[in-house]
């Protein structure tokens, strides 16, 4: 019988326990490997200039991306992962609503990697990039879809406006009468000249027929060049660029009040208010809950050539209950406090927090585009704001009495009177309040509504030639 010898009792033991011990070592492997790429959260951003998907994770994940132009889609495999109900959840998410996505399919294409089908309803110039974590943020993959073939803006507003005068001028035979245009009386007030009918009203094509209901002109209307008495006989656009959007909520208040909301809220109201004068037209930089990066929003303001740029926001601050809005300009030689330049700081981070792709092939042009500030726009922008603060104060407190001046990125337009509003704190509970009330909102749209008549009182319009 033979027996077995200490060293071969000790042995199996331990090539047992080295089997179990490596495959343990292997479940957690494949564990850790999960979970390093785990999804924490699905979005979709939807908008008419781009829809925006953004997947984020606790880990990086590597990802490979094809287009396929016939049908329009996109497909992008997610490597090191397995196919999970939060990616499930990206289908459900796509509203028919959706400009640019009509549906996504999602499947495990192989072990380890998922497989992103999304169905575009046009063509489509996609960007796939990912962000590091930021803010509230993990690791970020995006994907933006922009239309390969984008609406003109400024051709659309000028569509717009002439389909809004047909649909108010009354029916008759005889030629309608010009429209009352307050604005051109109020600019005639101060110049002691008496108000022409035809001031200020918007332009018209050359051969004097309006587009029909459903269609956008092939070029813009020309401007007039400017009457005798100043005034300019052609359409005004004013720039509202609500702040926020999208992945970047702003600040956000003590009851859990967003900024890129209420600020979104105001400038509807205010877009409303410029649409009713016969002679204006807004033009947001974002007219739903998407993100628009800082040097993108100048230049939408440029591509329609707005005659004035403002910017909406209800910020943070260090101090525990601040109060009262501010009016900011841009400064080319400072700020003007340690508060403004604290501000304009937390403001110019905006686009790591909604994120931007650094990759962008004109990303050195539209750096190169807000170096271009010149000393006629900051004085220009100096009038507009305290104009408004002017306004601004008869409906509530203010937190500096003059318009303060820092370095905002999105204030650096070359050739638009550019500023920035701090409409209330909303970090403060009490400013809170009043941001989510009807009642603040309303007086605060009527209250930027008078400035800016104010504003064009003094300086009207220059005449402008809207060709592109």
């Amino acid at each position: 019988m033979n027996k077995k010898t200490p060293s071969s009792k000790s042995a199996r033991p331990t090539r047992r326990m080295a089997l179990q011990m490596g495959t343990v070592a292997l479940l957690l492997g494949t564990q850790h490997i999960a979970r390093g790429a785990s999804i924490v959260a699905v979005r979709v951003w939807p908008s008419k200039d781009y829809t925006r998907l953004t997947i984020e994770s606790d880990g990086e994940i590597k990802t490979r991306q094809f287009f396929v132009a016939e049908p329009p889609r996109l497909a992008v495999d997610i490597e090191g992962i397995d196919l999970i109900p939060a990616l499930r959840e990206l289908v459900a998410k796509v509203k028919s609503d959706d400009p640019n996505i009509s549906g996504i399919r999602v499947g495990q294409n192989a072990p380890g990697v998922v497989r992103l089908v999304i169905d575009l309803k046009q063509q489509i110039l996609p960007q796939v990039f990912t962000l590091a974590p930021v803010a509230a943020y993990k690791y970020r993959l995006v994907l933006d879809l922009y239309p390969a073939q984008a609406a003109d803006p400024l051709e659309v507003l000028i569509a717009e406006k002439l389909i809004d005068n047909r649909s108010t001028a009354p029916r008759t035979e005889n030629p309608p009468a010009a429209a009352h245009d307050p604005l051109g009386d109020l600019i005639a007030q101060q110049s002691g000249k008496p108000a022409s009918s035809a001031s200020l009203s918007p332009g018209k094509p050359a051969d004097n027929k309006a587009p029909a209901a459903n269609s956008v002109p092939a070029k813009p209307p020309t401007a007039i060049a400017s009457a005798p008495n100043g005034k300019t006989d052609r359409l005004v656009i004013v720039a509202l660029d609500p702040g926020h959007g999208g992945e970047d909520p702003g600040a956000i208040g003590p009851g859990g009040t967003r900024e890129k909301d209420v600020v979104l809220q105001i400038a509807h109201r205010l877009r409303d208010r410029i649409n009713q004068q016969p002679n204006m037209r807004a033009y947001l930089t974002r007219d739903a809950d998407f993100f628009v990066p800082l040097q993108v929003r100048v230049q939408k303001a440029r591509r329609v050539q707005a005659d004035l740029f403002i910017s909406i926001h209800a910020d943070a601050f260090f101090t525990a209950r601040p109060q009262g809005a501010s009016v900011f300009a841009l400064s080319d030689k400072g700020a003007s406090s340690s508060a403004a330049r604290w501000i304009a700081d937390k403001e110019n981070s905006a686009d790591l927090v909604g994120g931007i792709n650094v990759k962008a092939k004109d990303a050195q042009v539209q750096k190169a585009l807000l170096d271009m500030s010149t000393t006629a726009q900051i004085k220009d922008s100096l009038k507009l704001g305290t104009a408004m603060l002017g306004e601004i104060g008869s409906v509530g407190k203010l937190h500096k009495p003059k318009v303060e001046q820092a370095g905002f990125a999105v204030l650096k337009a070359p050739d638009i009177p550019s500023v920035l509003v701090e409409t209330a704190f909303i970090s403060n509970p009490d400013e809170e309040a009043k941001l989510r009330s009807d009642d603040y909102q309303v007086q605060l749209a009527d209250a930027l509504m008078r400035g800016i008549s104010r504003y064009f009182a003094h300086n009207p319009p220059l005449a402008r030639n809207r060709q592109i």
